[in-house]
């Protein structure tokens, strides 16, 4: 696998967020399959960091498991390939039901993703299906299916499945996240007060404001990404020049505080407030 940073689903801000909250219910599941147009394999890897970290926000991107996860090295996370067969031969996935049966050599769980289950025929998901329905505690099967009907019935019966949406334009909240992000990279204080300002005087709800700066986490992730060569998106791009990955870290972290915030019966004009003075330090 080549070397990645997955602490974003790209256009993908609200599943991520959804992601993050089974994650840190302990209800992601033992098995999943990602459907629906869009960076499946990045889905799949960003639950894998999920099941991973060891962070209070999971996945938290900075812990050493996420950061492995991140750049393809974590030797728990494994993308199940045959580059050398039209379809995963069934050896290769005999080999993933004997290894699943061992423990994991330093993560919490042992992660397999399969970035395409096109490749995978009836017969070698049969293979899988004893693991898949009992396996091992540790062991986590992840399904990159654009269309889940490629799977067989009794292994979707047997996982959840996370949609991913096709392109659409932006909403308003990603709109918001955008600008909050724009303002970040202009680093004055007096912008980033007056825009917060603005989000209270509109009268947001706290799940609104959390969908707002969700979107922010995630695209500060791609801007981390893009520090490390591994995202081209302009607006990453973007903030990797104007902020470096050290202002861009900080910023993540505080952002993600505010995430967590919105969750308790806290004013949003108390943590637009507070918001703007934490990101102005």
């Amino acid at each position: 696998m080549a070397v990645q940073e997955l602490l974003t689903i790209p256009r993908e801000p609200k599943l991520a967020e959804r992601i993050r909250e089974a994650a840190n219910r302990d209800a992601l599941g033992h098995a999943a399959i990602l459907s629906g147009r869009g960076d499946l394999p990045a889905a799949a890897r960003f639950i894998a960091a999920a099941f991973q970290c060891r962070g209070a926000d999971k996945p938290c991107g900075v812990c050493p498991d996420c950061r492995k996860v991140g750049k393809g090295i974590h030797p728990d996370v494994t993308a199940v390939e045959d580059p050398d067969h039209k379809n995963i031969a069934v050896d290769v996935l005999r080999g993933v039901v004997s290894d699943a049966s061992i423990l994991p050599n330093e993560g919490r769980r042992k992660v397999y993703i399969f970035p395409n289950c096109d490749v995978l025929d009836g017969k070698a998901q049969n293979v899988l299906l004893k693991v898949v329905e009992d396996g091992p505690p540790h062991a986590v099967f992840l399904f990159c299916a654009e269309n889940s009907a490629v799977l067989l019935p009794t292994i979707r019966s047997r996982t959840t499945e996370w949609k991913l949406s096709p392109p659409l334009e932006e909403a308003e909240g990603d709109g918001q996240a955008v600008k909050f992000c724009e303002i970040l990279c202009g680093g004055r204080a007096a912008e980033l007060a007056a825009f917060c300002a603005e989000l209270e005087n509109s009268k947001l709800s706290r799940e609104e404001l959390r969908r707002i700066l969700s979107g922010v986490r995630d695209l500060l992730a791609s801007g981390l990404a893009a520090c490390y060569g591994v995202s081209g998106e302009p607006l990453a791009v973007h903030l990797a020049e104007k902020m470096g990955k050290y202002r861009i870290a900080l910023a993540a972290e505080v952002v993600g505080r505010y995430i967590r915030e919105c969750n308790y019966n806290v004013g949003v004009g108390h943590l637009t407030g507070a918001l703007a003075v934490d990101l102005s330090r």
